[in-house]
């Protein structure tokens, strides 16, 4: 996914996700927890109260968000769970999977599934 730079570049950005928030969202902070889930683990279908983005740092995980393709994550994907809607799955495929998620909070909202 990433570009090595050229000798001549020493730093190359790159825009791996760039979501457009169905409404605007006020955000008073973002909370950064590292995930891990053991291979074969399905987080089971679940819907959280405010967007998520993330990365995979190890492992792998079938990913879908309801009404949407299936897609397989690995590490340095990027993935985005839009508040309210069914995750249908993430699910760790044959290793153990760690993956960095951001979570866009509110005042006073604490991260939390509906």
């Amino acid at each position: 996914m990433g570009s090595t730079p050229a000798p001549e570049q020493p730093m190359t950005r790159e825009v791996l996700l760039d979501e457009q928030f169905p409404t605007a969202l006020t955000t008073d902070r973002v909370e950064v927890r590292r995930i891990h889930i053991l291979a074969g683990h399905p987080a089971g279908r679940h819907v959280h109260n405010g967007p998520v983005f993330g990365s995979i740092v190890e492992g792998s995980v079938l990913f879908q968000v309801e009404g949407e393709d299936e897609v397989t994550l690995r590490p340095g994907d990027v993935f985005y769970e839009p508040a309210g809607a069914p995750i249908a799955h993430f699910d760790a495929l044959d290793e153990n999977v760690t993956f960095l998620g951001y979570f866009p909070l509110a005042a006073g909202q604490e991260p939390g599934s509906l």
